[in-house]
């Protein structure tokens, strides 16, 4: 991955003078990197990382592996496009092992995460099951450790 893209990708908030200087390059260079990027969709947006905890949003997160039955012509592509395109679905992923597809979805409680999975997408034509877990606690989300632990502290070695 280019350096820019990794700059941006831990810390998207960094300033082009800051990322200038780490590069070796000029402001306007890391701008012109910066627009490129977005124009070409390489860069789709831009996201902070949130203590959901801290808020007491109480909304429940699950992920869901869905087997299905890849369609003739379409393969994977046309049922994945279909699911991903509820609004419970956050992030979407074909996935090697049992199932095949990997969805992290929220709701507002147990009950609609549930009736999501039950009543919408086992009743797709092609899907064949499902497994939901349901995500009880978060400590480490994009690469962020929650609770303000030190991500620069070391792992100590027992003997």
């Amino acid at each position: 991955m280019d350096q820019l893209l990794k700059i941006l990708s831990d810390n998207a908030l960094t300033p082009a003078a800051d990322i200038a200087r780490m590069l070796g390059i000029s402001a306007e260079e890391v701008r012109q990197k910066i627009d490129d990027y977005e124009k070409r969709k390489v860069i789709l947006g831009y996201k902070a990382v949130i203590d959901e905890d801290k808020l007491n949003l109480d909304r429940v997160k699950a992920v869901i592996e869905v087997k299905v039955q890849p369609e003739r012509e379409g393969g994977f592509d046309r049922l994945a496009s279909r699911i991903g395109k509820f609004p419970e679905v956050r992030s979407m992923f074909l996935a090697s092992g049992t199932f095949d597809f990997l969805l992290f979805v929220e709701g507002a409680n147990l009950r609609e995460v549930a009736s999501f999975v039950s009543e919408t997408v086992s009743t797709i034509e092609g899907v064949t099951a499902t497994a939901t877990h349901f995500m009880l606690k978060t400590y480490k989300f994009e690469g962020v450790l929650m609770k303000g632990q030190d991500s620069n502290e070391r792992l100590s070695i027992a003997p």
